[in-house]
């Protein structure tokens, strides 16, 4: 956030803002939180194609912000970083669907791929191998990895994607824009929500030893794509298709018990 911008300052910006709908606290909350833009542009930019501007992005995760600070409860026990770094990244993938840049044919494989995937898993009650993956789809463990990496460049595969839920709608919607106001939290949704952590944190259980540590390392410890090569000792594009191979079998693993 803005260094200037003190704790106390963005109490009292909130205040006025929800209170008397001031509009010049809404601008000044806009240019505080604007830091959370480029971050999570940064981080998604990391993964797309080279033609894709960090620019643009910023550009499309700026109304994210603006939404996240024109529909954020200040009296909810949440932080509004945490509401509003799933708002920016909602928007800025959104706006990436509606232009349709991605091939249909970099999206069949990645269909395709855990397609075959939940397909082995249920023959072979664990993750399969790239040599089994690579003899079901008819291709070499060259060509897998080659489609892999056209994935990871191409498309926006991230875990992040498995918590969202359609609203009445249909449009996607934060799982913390579910969250219910402290006095009147519905059970249901609870266990739902529980539930649901709970098979998330099983089928990452379930992964190959490797993506399972790149998973780790990527959403729980903040590490970009080259540090996790380093650890690992790798190039950063094979750390690309590791991490597009761990969220292409934890999302048909996923979409599978729903069906």
């Amino acid at each position: 956030m803005e260094a200037k911008v003190k704790g106390i300052e963005l109490q009292d910006l909130w205040r006025r803002y929800k209170s008397a709908s001031d509009e010049r606290a809404r601008e000044r909350l806009v240019v505080a939180y604007s830091p959370l833009v480029k971050y999570v542009a940064g981080r998604m930019g990391s993964a797309l194609p080279a033609h894709v501007e960090e620019a643009d992005l910023i550009s499309y995760g700026l109304g994210g912000l603006i939404s996240a600070i024109e529909r954020f409860d200040p009296g909810r026990d949440i932080r509004f970083e945490t509401y509003a770094v799933a708002r920016i990244r909602g928007a800025i993938i959104d706006e990436l669907r509606t232009l349709d840049w991605v091939p249909r044919s970099v999206r069949a494989r990645a269909r395709e791929f855990e397609r075959v995937n939940t397909k082995l898993e249920a023959r072979l009650h664990r993750a399969p191998s790239d040599d089994e993956m690579a003899a079901e789809l008819a291709i070499s463990v060259e060509e897998l990895q080659d489609t892999l990496l056209q994935v990871s460049n191409s498309t926006i595969v991230a875990l992040d994607e498995l918590w969202t839920v359609p609203d009445s709608t249909g449009d996607q919607v934060s799982m913390l824009d579910t969250l219910a106001d402290d006095a009147a939290e519905d059970p249901e949704a609870l266990v739902e929500r529980s539930s649901f952590r709970d098979r998330v944190a099983d089928a990452i259980v379930a992964l190959p030893e490797r993506e399972k540590m790149v998973i780790a390392l990527y959403y729980y410890e903040s590490l970009t794509l080259r540090e996790i090569g380093e650890i690992l000792g790798v190039t950063e594009s094979r750390v690309s298709q590791l991490h597009t191979k761990a969220v292409l079998r934890l999302r048909s693993k996923l979409v599978g018990e729903l069906e």
